[in-house]
């Protein structure tokens, strides 16, 4: 336990030590959510080297380091822990010692839960003898379901709690850290304001839009950011990291690799269009129309893909309708796309970067009929519609719902303009 919580002995984690000397860093916004109050159990989900384990130390060392006793501050990384006896031997090594030392109140954190055989056994059963009753706990993952589906195990058991989304870096935070640009964002239930915003930018419209050819190469991804900005290029290197702990936890699902394959060189060449499971099945090698639906589950559970279903004017959601598919970030599509050697376009990585931000602050659906709308945002429980247009498209404007035409002008605007991180934290009831 000592190495993980160096801390104590008045020193720093060597992940911090390492953040410290990276030539192109940041602190990132979310951590401003980090903070609760006891009694509280925590959720922090997000794909894989998105920098959550990163977070957590820069969050321990310049926010609690500063404000409370190092040793009420308790890290461990759960990558090679088995099940939940291993956990629970863990967790009461450190209550013994937390004892001893006087700490009231300590914040606990358990990185990379995901794979811990029965792990919420673990925190569940000492929630119950009041064990924790006066900390902090925070679980992180990087498969969303798995975890948030646990959640359900501790029925008034959370306190404080919260879920905290740790998404890849926002375009309105990458302008923020890698521009002298200073633009107040807004959040994007206030479509009068921002609007407003889409005009008054227009004067920094051009750089906007450099900074943004930037982003689509680099998506949001810490391990792409850095090599972008200090090598000028991102590396094979740092692409097959990223590759790497995805089909590590592909594994640790149970899913065959083969497979998984077949269906993400299918998403890529598809190029956004409408697609059903059986179509996918009769194009692959997988037989089932059902094993598809539940490796593009693992695929959206690991915040790799978002699945977007037709909605009608009226509200209704069509499941058995084709569905169109979106690679969350740009840097994701890049690495994906030199696995399965499929080539990707620029219009699409484009529309489904304006996906992977939408899908933060508000449920993302599209629609088809004799039209089509490329996403359909429920906002303040009005459908709006976004037809997103960066290079050659023929579009006709619906008249079932009103749509905001996003094309090459306005697309960086818009996506500076927002505050995406107003939903990344939502109270748990």
């Amino acid at each position: 336990m000592e190495e993980y919580n160096p801390w104590w002995f008045k020193e720093e984690h060597p992940k911090y030590t390492e953040w410290k000397e990276y030539a192109i860093k940041w602190i990132p916004l979310i951590i401003r959510h980090y903070d609760t109050e006891p009694f509280s159990l925590n959720f922090i989900v997000g794909p894989r080297q998105v920098g959550k384990t990163m977070s957590i130390m820069i969050y321990i060392h310049h926010v609690l380091l500063k404000r409370i006793n190092p040793k009420a501050v308790f890290y461990f990384s759960c990558d090679e822990v088995s099940d939940y006896r291993e956990l629970g031997e863990i967790l009461d090594s450190y209550l013994k010692a937390k004892e001893e030392w006087h700490v009231k109140t300590a914040y606990i954190f358990l990185d990379e839960i995901t794979f811990v055989e029965d792990w919420w056994r673990a925190i569940k059963s000492r929630i119950d003898l009041g064990k924790f009753r006066r900390d902090v706990i925070y679980i992180s993952g990087s498969a969303s379901i798995e975890i948030l589906k646990q959640k359900e195990r501790f029925p008034g058991r959370v306190g404080h709690g919260k879920e905290i989304y740790y998404l890849p870096m926002d375009f309105a935070e990458y302008v923020m850290h890698f521009s002298k640009l200073k633009i107040e964002t807004t959040p994007v239930k206030e479509k009068e304001r921002w609007l407003q915003k889409l005009k008054t930018l227009s004067v920094i419209e051009k750089k906007l839009g450099d900074i943004f050819l930037n982003y689509i190469e680099t998506g949001g991804f810490p391990l792409a950011i850095r090599d972008k900005f200090e090598k000028g290029k991102i590396t094979i290197s740092s692409e097959k990291t990223y590759l790497d702990w995805i089909k590590n936890d592909w594994i640790k699902t149970g899913k065959n690799e083969k497979y998984m394959k077949e269906i993400l060189s299918y998403i890529l060449r598809a190029r956004l269009a409408p697609v059903s499971w059986l179509k996918i099945s009769k194009e692959t090698s997988i037989r089932s129309p059902n094993t598809v639906a539940s490796y593009l589950e693992t695929l959206e559970n690991l915040f790799i893909i978002k699945i977007l279903y037709v909605i009608t004017p009226e509200g209704k959601i069509l499941y058995r309708k084709s569905k169109k598919i979106h690679v969350i970030d740009p840097f994701i599509y890049r690495v994906l796309s030199r696995y399965t050697r499929t080539p990707v376009y620029e219009e699409q990585i484009v529309e489904s970067t304006v996906v992977g931000h939408l899908m933060r602050v508000a449920e993302v659906y599209y629609w088809k009929n004799k039209s089509e709308v490329d996403i359909i945002a429920r906002i303040n429980n009005e459908l709006l519609g976004f037809e997103v247009k960066w290079g050659v498209k023929i579009w006709r404007k619906p008249r079932a719902f009103k749509v905001f035409l996003l094309d090459r002008r306005n697309i960086p605007k818009f996506l500076a303009s927002i505050n995406w991180l107003e939903s990344s934290k939502k109270v748990i009831s």
